[in-house]
Order: structure tokens, then C-alpha cells, then sequence
């Protein structure tokens, strides 16, 4: 797939291990195009947006599989991963059907797990303010013609705040077999949440509580040279128990019906081949994505229940791609579609091109521009959800955009930089909205939503620059500004309508003394949009978003295969809020140890 004419971010791996971070989401938080709305920290919830996009509409994947959580992007998160399991995260922004499929209609995040390559072993404990407790174990066995990993993970904490306390756990196994120069790789994992979610999906109810579990599995094999064979199958579960009265909470009200219980599961498989010759690199194949849920408030009526489930539904989302790269001494050009059905929509069939061009007028310098169009279906929780607070809308349509993409890379042994301005037009974009602060949240289609922005980020490698004698390591900045244009106004928006406005990151990591460095990431940024404060529990006045900036600091102290980290995060004690009324962490600190052998 064609990923040289849009703005792709790469964390590395060494990037992750020097960041005061405890979860994937806080990780994301230090980059200029991804907009964080966390409701819980340490990768307890947190909703993960591309240029202004919901959500709902960036596509979540694991070494290539697509975990998206059809029920709800809300879960998407919900995967068995650990911070010492990944080897890098792509960031790619925009609409990307060609390359991650038909939900990621803003963007996709692939997280790549490390491929061990001999046989080792990694432990890590953590301790820290709020009953803060972590510790992750992981092991890989390296034999002739195979390799094995498995690891384990677990956090807790007490919580910040009131009702914020958590636990998780993660579990992952992975093998890659060798088999006569081709490769298959099998995959499977656990993770398990329980988190006290005060005021999570209403300011009104401050006793929530989430209670989830998350599998999935997936082979996938790789054949050929010249042609490639690329199948894959998968298959993810998602439970969820949720409790608007917390057990426990007094006084429950009598007309309280009982908790929500829900399970979606999602199986997928697809085939891609990709044939090489001299005019370029030709892209074909096709996916099966089969959706469905069983849940006690979101489908339709059952006529026989299952346990606690009395309502269910289902869909296949049908699709083929064709994309042809042609590669030239300086240029390259490429010209796709994908021809997409989905069984909700009856007899209807649409195509989605995409045309990517990039020029390389010198070694360091490419120029490039793209346009894409890409189509997303509401979730389950849009079409269904229907409560004391809330009115969902079983008539919604898919969302579809354009989207006109311009920038320049640069690449150099110093200098790494990026720029990129983009305009997008949304038609039938899906949101919860409300009229009035007293008013129940409603699931609508928006008619018109067009964005427009610019992205830009330029990394120094200050040792190679200034030579190894002096402390400074690297140094980066990032800045994305955005202008959300909406042609139905007047409505208090809880997601779409509220995307950031500007948002700037700077990160320094330098030595201090022999094996000692320090890691400083900063970031500011401003929110479009308005919420409606409660006071006492009730809805009052409809208040803007504040600006606000974040520092966060990770001190690391090696020797030989032990590392000690101390992680001071937020240290400025700044207030602050990603959603309305759901207050976010202030100063925390934390520390511990690693051991690699």
C-alpha cells in the first residue's frame, strides 16, 4: 500500500522507552496531530481522534489487524498490549481505506509488536502516588525455525480521584513460524478492565463503573517474491458490564432498570497479493468483516433471550481493493479503489478512489498531494442507545468524506521534518448533539462538516549535529491548527463539533551524568467548542473549553541490564479537561525498575 504521499508518524521504540508514560494512549498524547480525550489515565479510557475526526472514525489495529470496536470506538482501546511489547506505532492521518479498510475514515493507528529474534527475558515493577502499582513479565524463546513470545502484564490504582479506581490486565502470545522462506504468524491475547468511571458518560451519575474483557486471535501468513500472498484471518470478543449505579451506591433509584450488558464480536478475513514488475508495484485482493452484537439495550428485540442478552444485530462489511503504484526515478504515482458493501445498506455498492503523487526533486526533499474519499457506518451504541439521558437513531446513515491532502518531507541525518495542509469535507457526519443545556442527547446526522488545517513537525538529532562529547540527545517540536467549519450550528456537541483548534508539542532528552538522561515533553493546546458545566450534579451554563499545557518529565539511570526510572508527570499540577465535568490528573509521580536478560 501507498503510504509516500500522506503524513505518517513513527514512534520508535526508544522514543517509547524514554517517555514518562504508562499506557499507549498517554503515549499518543505527545503527538501534534492526535487529539487525546481521555476520561480515564494509564490507558483506562480514552477516545483517539485524527484532524478533528470522531473517535469513532480513526481505525485501531494490531500488527495489521483491525480491532475496532463496532459497539462502540469508546472500547476500541480495549487491546492486550504492554508498552515493552511494542517495536513501533504508525500514526497515518487522513482517510486511509486502502491501507487499514473502510473504518478508518480519519486515520488509523497500527501498533507493531517487536518480533523477537533470540531467546530473552523482561520484567518491570512500578510503584507510585494514588496506590499506583504496575508490573509486566515478558519471554521469548528463539528456535530454529520458529519464535515464541508471551507476556503479561497488570496495573492498579486507587484512583485520583473519587470512583477513579482501576485494574487491568494484558496477556499476549505471539509465534512466527518459518516455513521454506515464507512466514506465519499466530496471535492471540486477553485484556481485562475494571474501572470506577466517575461521570464517564454523564455528568449526572458520578457512581459509573466499567467492568470489560477483550480477545481475540489471528493467523497470518506471508508467501512469495516477485507475487505475494498475503491472507489473513482474525477473529475479537468484547464483553462489557456497565453500571450507571456503581454496586454499592446508596439510594439507587427505583426506576433504575439495572446494569447494561453487551458482547460484539467481530470476525475477518482477507486476502492481499501484490505483484512487482517493471511498471511498478500492482495491490489487489479482499476482506469479509462480519459484526454483531448481543446486548440487553442496543439491537433489536430477540424472540429468544440468551442469559442477560434480549436484543441483538449484525452486518458484513464486504470490500475489494485495486491499487497500482508506478515508480519512477523521481516520481511516483498511484491510483486505487475500493469497492465497498456493507449488508445494513440494501443493494448498494459504492466506490472509493484514492490518488496519491509524490516528487523527489532532490535525495532529502519530497513533494507530495493526495485525494481520497471513505465512508463509515454508525456503531451500534449510535443506532440503538436509548436511556433516561440519551435518544439513539436506528435511521442514521453512513458518513462519507473527500479529502485533499499537500506537503513536503525532509530527510536528513540532522534533521527530520514534516508539513502538510489538508482540507476535508464531510457529508452525514455522526454525532451525539443536544439543543439545550436541559435538553436529552440525540444521535444525528450533521449535514455538512468541512475541516481544513495544517500539520508540521521538525525532529534535531542533536548528537549527530554537535557530536557525542555534549549532553544534548534530541530534540523535537510538533504543531497542528485546525478549523472545524459546521453548517448546522447552535447545537452543545459531546464529540464531534469539539475537535482541538491548536495543539503544540516540544520533546528534549539529553545526559546528565555517566548513564543518567532526562526526557521533557511539554504540550499546550486549545479546544474548539463549548460544555455544559454541572453544578450539584445538574446541568447549568454552557462554558468554553480552556487552553491549557502539560510538562511531564522521566528521569532514567542504566546499568548494565537494569534500568531505575522516576516518572513526574503533569508537574506544573495543571487543571485541566479533555471531556467536560471530568476532571483530568494533576501532579503524579511514580517510579521503578526494568530488568532485560
Amino acid at each position: 500500500m501507498n503510504l509516500a504521499a500522506k503524513q505518517v508518524t513513527v514512534i520508535s521504540r526508544l522514543e517509547i522507552e524514554r517517555a514518562p508514560v504508562r499506557s499507549i494512549e498517554d503515549l499518543l498524547n505527545y503527538v501534534a496531530g492526535v487529539d487525546i480525550l481521555q476520561r480515564g489515565p494509564h490507558g483506562v479510557q480514552a477516545d483517539i481522534s485524527l484532524r478533528g475526526g470522531s473517535f469513532d472514525q480513526t481505525a485501531i489495529l494490531l500488527n495489521g489487524v483491525n480491532l475496532t470496536n463496532p459497539h462502540t470506538g469508546h472500547y476500541s482501546f480495549d487491546i492486550p498490549i504492554n508498552l515493552s511489547d511494542i517495536e513501533r506505532i504508525e500514526i497515518v492521518q487522513g482517510p486511509s481505506s486502502l491501507v487499514f479498510g473502510a473504518s478508518a475514515f480519519s486515520g488509523g493507528v497500527n501498533i507493531i509488536t517487536r518480533k523477537d529474534t533470540e531467546s530473552n527475558g523482561f520484567a518491570k515493577l512500578e510503584g507510585g502516588m494514588y496506590g499506583l502499582f504496575g508490573t509486566e513479565a515478558r519471554g521469548a524463546y528463539k528456535a530454529k525455525y520458529s519464535s515464541h513470545s508471551l507476556s503479561a502484564g497488570y496495573k492498579h490504582s486507587d484512583g485520583y480521584i473519587a470512583n477513579s479506581d482501576y485494574n487491568i490486565v494484558n496477556l499476549l502470545w505471539q509465534s512466527r513460524f518459518d516455513i521454506n522462506g515464507s512466514n506465519l504468524d499466530v496471535m492471540a491475547g486477553l485484556n481485562d478492565k475494571k474501572q470506577g468511571a466517575n461521570t464517564f458518560y454523564s455528568a449526572a451519575h458520578p457512581n459509573q463503573y466499567d467492568d470489560t474483557q477483550g480477545i481475540f486471535a489471528s493467523i497470518r501468513g506471508e508467501t512469495g517474491d516477485r507475487l505475494k500472498f498475503i491472507p489473513h484471518l482474525y477473529w475479537s470478543r468484547h464483553y462489557d458490564e456497565f453500571q450507571l449505579y456503581r454496586d454499592g451506591t446508596p439510594d439507587i433509584p427505583a426506576t433504575y432498570k439495572g446494569h447494561n450488558y453487551h458482547r460484539s464480536d467481530v470476525f475477518g478475513m482477507n486476502l492481499n497479493m501484490q505483484y512487482t514488475s517493471r511498471w511498478g508495484i500492482t495491490s489487489f485482493g479482499g476482506e469479509l468483516r462480519n459484526e454483531g452484537i448481543m446486548s440487553s439495550v442496543l439491537g433489536k428485540p430477540m424472540e429468544e433471550t440468551i442469559g442477560k442478552y434480549t436484543h441483538s444485530d449484525s452486518r458484513t462489511n464486504i470490500s475489494y481493493f485495486l491499487e497500482h503504484n508506478f515508480i519512477f526515478d523521481r516520481v511516483t504515482f498511484s491510483a486505487g479503489s475500493l469497492l465497498n458493501h456493507n449488508t445494513a445498506v440494501v443493494d448498494k455498492f459504492n466506490l472509493y478512489p484514492a490518488l496519491n503523487a509524490s516528487y523527489r526533486p532532490s535525495e532529502p526533499l519530497k513533494l507530495y498531494a493526495s485525494w481520497n474519499k471513505a465512508t463509515r457506518m454508525p456503531t451500534f451504541t449510535d443506532l440503538y442507545y436509548t436511556r433516561d439521558t440519551h435518544i439513539g437513531n436506528s435511521d442514521l446513515e453512513a458518513e462519507s468524506s473527500e479529502a485533499f491532502e499537500v506537503g513536503l518531507k525532509y530527510t536528513h541525518p540532522i534533521i527530520r521534518g514534516s508539513i502538510a495542509a489538508f482540507y476535508t469535507k464531510g457529508r452525514n457526519m455522526i454525532d451525539w448533539v443536544k439543543t439545550s443545556p436541559d435538553a436529552l442527547w440525540e444521535s444525528r446526522n450533521h449535514t455538512k462538516i468541512n475541516t481544513k488545517g495544517v500539520e508540521t513537525s521538525v525532529r534535531l538529532d542533536l548528537k549527530e549535529w554537535f557530536g557525542a562529547s555534549q549532553p544534548l540527545r534530541s530534540f523535537s517540536i510538533g504543531y497542528m491548527y485546525l478549523d472545524h467549519n459546521m453548517v448546522e450550528s447552535g447545537l452543545i456537541s459531546n464529540y464531534t463539533l469539539n475537535p482541538l483548534r491548536h495543539k503544540f508539542t516540544a520533546a528534549l532528552h539529553h545526559d546528565v551524568v555517566k548513564n543518567l538522561t532526562l526526557s521533557w515533553n511539554f504540550r499546550w493546546q486549545e479546544r474548539s467548542g463549548s460544555y455544559v458545566e454541572y453544578v450539584d450534579l445538574q446541568p447549568g451554563t454552557q462554558v468554553n473549553f480552556k487552553p491549557f499545557s502539560i510538562l511531564d518529565v522521566k528521569a532514567n539511570y542504566k546499568l548494565r541490564g537494569v534500568t531505575l526510572f522516576v516518572n513526574a508527570n503533569n508537574i506544573f499540577n495543571t487543571t485541566h479537561v479533555d471531556f467536560g465535568n471530568i476532571p483530568q490528573p494533576g501532579f503524579w509521580l511514580s517510579g521503578g525498575a526494568t530488568v532485560q536478560f
